[in-house]
């Protein structure tokens, strides 16, 4: 594995690695990192190393999450993953924040081995990156991060104008955890969700819209089991009833442009796109606010989306 500029990296996906790139494997962390171990691998390591990372639809596939993590963190992600299906460990991959080379095995491909090879860049800290928006914006110049406000996205003169009219909620489980969801019924809509004090809001037109397929957009604040996260997400439904709303759905045919966003006291927010059949789709703008709000805009999707979530944690409520 060469860590180095414009030199490749490698990834082996499968049950057992060849020796070579099972000793050159250091610095390990295993799927666990989805938890505080992450924050520590985004400190300012060369790459982190994951061994097993476990598909958990909707919001944490393996390479869903490998990929959101190297976005929100600014790094640079080796996920080497052991080949289980047993075990539903299937997703590996090479991350920077502005590419992914990925392999995700399903439910009956063969369980063999899968040799990625990618180029990686040296990447500037994200204070440096953040620093040199903030004087470019300041100058009057062109920033590389789109505003929402400039995405042509935003039908209000200003995405901060009053919050969208209500939409009937409902309950259902998601991951084990109670979110408040609204249905997405209209070709297109401006819609807020709420879970207790944690709001959301999604602003959403239909590029092609598969009327055998039910749709929900959801929020969460509190804690999973002893882990505190808070979630803005649209779901693919599992089937027609509002209760399937949250479970597992691997496959769709809807497309939408939307922008989504939501306002989290935590700089650890992990966004990811995810379409069906286990495709990657780069966020084309994120964009976090000095107030904590964060806004991701998404247009032109490649494949019917199953996932589009921004995955906060807090970390300094785990175990509370």
């Amino acid at each position: 594995m060469q860590t180095s500029s414009g030199l490749p990296w490698y990834v082996y996906n499968g049950t057992s690695a060849p020796e070579p790139l099972r000793t050159a494997s250091a610095n390990r962390c295993c799927a666990k990192s989805v938890y505080a171990g992450l924050a520590a691998c985004g400190s300012g390591a060369a790459g982190c190393r994951p061994l097993a990372w476990m598909n958990q639809l909707p919001l944490l596939d393996s390479i869903q999450f490998q990929q959101a993590f190297s976005l929100a963190a600014n790094v640079t992600l080796l996920a080497v993953n052991i080949r289980n299906d047993r075990l539903i460990m299937t997703g590996s991959g090479i991350y920077t924040p502005f590419s992914a080379t990925y392999h995700h095995a399903r439910k009956g491909d063969p369980e063999e081995g899968r040799l990625l090879v990618a180029r990686v860049p040296v990447l500037e800290p994200l204070e440096v990156k953040q620093s040199a928006a903030k004087e470019v914006e300041a100058g009057g110049g062109e920033s590389t991060i789109s505003a929402a406000t400039d995405s042509g996205y935003c039908y209000q003169d200003s995405c901060d104008d009053p919050p969208p009219p209500s939409y009937p909620t409902f309950i259902s489980s998601m991951m084990y955890d109670t979110f408040t969801f609204v249905l997405l019924n209209e070709t297109q809509g401006d819609i807020k969700v709420c879970n207790g004090t944690f709001c959301c809001r999604l602003q959403y037109r239909w590029l092609l819209q598969d009327h055998k397929e039910l749709y929900a957009f959801g929020a969460l604040a509190g804690t999973h089991t002893v882990n505190g996260r808070y979630v803005c997400a649209v779901v693919c439904c599992a089937g027609l009833d509002q209760s399937s709303c949250g479970q597992e759905a691997e496959e769709a045919e809807s497309k939408m442009d939307f922008l989504l966003e939501g306002n989290f006291d935590t700089k650890y927010v992990y966004p990811s796109i995810l379409t069906s059949r286990m495709f990657l789709e780069q966020p084309e703008s994120l964009e976090k606010a000095a107030d904590g709000r964060l806004t991701m805009k998404h247009s032109n999707t490649k494949g019917g989306l199953v996932t589009a979530c921004l995955y906060g944690r807090m970390y300094h409520l785990d175990n509370e």
